[in-house]
C-alpha cells in the first residue's frame, strides 16, 4: 500500500518534470536549427477577423491591418461579425473604401461556424487568421506568408507577446507562461522533416494554405488547434514563425483568465479526442509523441492532482516529509485564493500573482476535464475581452 501511495504521491512531479523540462530538452537534443527559405512571392492573402460585439475593439484591430507591410491588392480583410448587436457592423463599413469587408452572421453561431462560413467568400491562396484584440507587428503578414516558400508548412503561427494594457494591473505571470510556450514552439519547429512542426496555431495569428483551411471544422472544435492537426492529417506540418508577431493584451484579471483558460481548455480536449488517431505512433510517430508531450501529458498533471492527495494523505500518518508536502499545498491554495480576491484596482505582488497562476492553471485544466466529461451546454464561442490599448510595444518583430 505505502509503495502505491508513494507511486500516486509523486506522479504529478514526474508528469511535470517531464512535460515541462524533458521534452524541451529532447526537442532541443533531436532538433537542427531551421534554415528559412525567403521568397519574394507575394500571394493573394486573405485575412479574416472573427468579432462578436467588438466595437470597442475592432477600429484598431482594422488599423494594424491596414498598416501591414503587404500589398494592399494582394490583400483581402474579412471582417466576420458573428450577429453582432452593437456598433461593430457600423464601424467596419467605415473602412470599405479602404477594401474591407464585412460578412455578417444573421444569427449567432460561434467564432469556428462564421469562419466556416465565410469560406465560400475567401479569395486568398492563403488565409491568416487573427482575432479583433490582438495588433499584429506591420511585418507579421509579410513574415507568416513567406514561411509557405517550404512546400512542407501548411500551417505558419505567430510568436505572442503579452503586453500590458494602458492602466491596468493584469497578472505579471501570464507574460511568463506565452514566453515559455513560445519557446517550446520555436524548440518543435527546430525537429526537421514532415513529423516534425508544432502541435497547434495561435489563435492570436496563424496562416494556413486556403485548401485547408476550406475543411470544415465542427463548430464546437477549436479551429486554431485544428489547423495543426488537419495539416499533419494532409501530408504538412505546422512551424512558428519567431519574428511574425502578435502583441496580445494581458487579460484584466486572474478571473477573466481563469474562464478563458476554462473554455479554451475544453475545446482543446474535445478538439484532440475528435482527433485522437493522431495520437497513434505507429502511424503519427514523432508528432503523436509531440502531442503527447506538449498537450496530454500537460494536462495529465493536474488531474495528477487529486490521486496525488489521496496518497500523500496516506504518507502522512506515517512520515512526516508527507505532512510538509501537505502542508505546503494547502498554504499554496490559502495563498492561491488570497490572489483569487485581489481587488482589480490595485497591483498584485509578483509572488502573490505566480502562486495564484500557477493554482489556477491547474485548477482551470481539472474544470476543463469535468466539463467534457459530463458534458456542457455553452459550446458557443465568448471572445475574450482584454484592455483596451495597450503599453508600449517593442520597436522591432525580432
Amino acid at each position: 500500500m505505502s509503495t502505491l501511495a508513494l507511486i500516486l504521491a509523486v506522479s504529478p512531479l514526474v508528469i511535470a518534470v517531464y512535460a515541462y523540462a524533458a521534452y524541451p530538452l529532447l526537442l532541443l537534443l533531436i532538433g537542427r536549427r531551421p534554415q528559412h527559405r525567403l521568397s519574394s512571392a507575394e500571394p493573394l492573402v486573405t485575412v479574416v477577423v472573427p468579432a462578436y460585439n467588438e466595437e470597442g475593439q475592432i477600429r484598431g484591430a482594422i488599423e494594424a491591418l491596414l498598416a501591414q507591410d503587404y500589398p494592399a491588392q494582394r490583400r483581402q480583410v474579412l471582417i466576420l461579425s458573428d450577429g453582432s448587436t452593437d456598433r461593430t457592423d457600423d464601424i467596419v463599413r467605415e473602412y470599405a473604401s479602404q477594401g474591407i469587408e464585412l460578412l455578417r452572421m444573421p444569427v449567432r453561431g460561434g467564432k469556428t461556424a462564421a469562419e466556416n462560413a465565410s469560406v465560400a467568400h475567401i479569395r486568398g491562396d492563403v488565409v491568416v487568421n487573427t482575432d479583433a484584440s490582438i495588433r499584429m507587428h506591420p511585418g507579421a503578414v509579410k513574415r507568416l506568408v513567406q514561411a509557405f516558400a517550404d512546400p512542407t508548412v501548411g500551417v505558419a503561427s505567430s510568436r505572442d507577446v503579452s503586453v500590458l494594457a494602458a492602466n491596468t494591473h493584469a497578472n505579471a505571470a501570464e507574460s511568463g507562461y506565452v514566453g515559455y510556450e513560445m519557446w517550446v514552439r520555436s524548440l518543435e519547429t527546430r525537429v526537421g522533416g514532415i513529423v516534425g512542426g508544432i502541435v497547434g496555431a495561435s489563435g492570436s495569428g496563424y496562416a494556413i494554405r486556403a485548401e485547408l483551411h476550406r475543411i470544415p471544422v465542427r463548430a464546437d472544435l477549436s479551429r486554431d488547434f485544428s489547423a495543426a492537426l488537419t495539416a499533419r492529417k494532409h501530408g504538412y506540418r505546422a512551424v512558428s514563425v519567431s519574428d511574425a508577431v502578435c502583441f496580445v493584451p494581458r487579460t484584466a484579471t486572474l478571473r477573466s483568465e481563469y474562464r478563458r483558460k476554462v473554455r479554451t481548455i475544453s475545446r482543446g480536449m474535445e478538439t484532440l479526442l475528435f482527433n485522437r488517431r493522431l495520437l497513434d505512433p505507429l502511424n503519427y510517430g514523432l508528432f503523436s509523441w509531440q502531442l503527447i508531450s506538449h498537450k496530454v501529458c500537460r494536462w495529465l498533471v493536474p488531474l495528477a492532482l487529486i490521486p496525488s492527495a489521496v496518497g500523500l494523505s496516506l504518507l502522512a500518518r506515517d512520515h512526516i516529509w508527507a505532512v510538509v508536502v501537505v502542508g505546503i499545498g494547502l498554504l499554496g491554495l490559502g495563498v492561491a485564493a488570497i490572489g483569487s480576491m485581489w481587488p482589480t484596482d490595485k497591483p498584485m505582488p509578483r509572488a502573490l500573482s505566480l502562486v495564484t497562476f500557477g493554482v489556477a492553471a491547474n485548477v482551470a485544466v481539472i474544470h476543463a476535464a469535468w466539463r467534457v466529461i459530463h458534458g456542457h451546454e455553452d459550446h458557443l464561442w465568448e471572445p475574450t475581452r482584454r484592455p483596451l490599448g495597450t503599453a508600449e510595444q517593442p520597436r522591432s518583430s525580432t
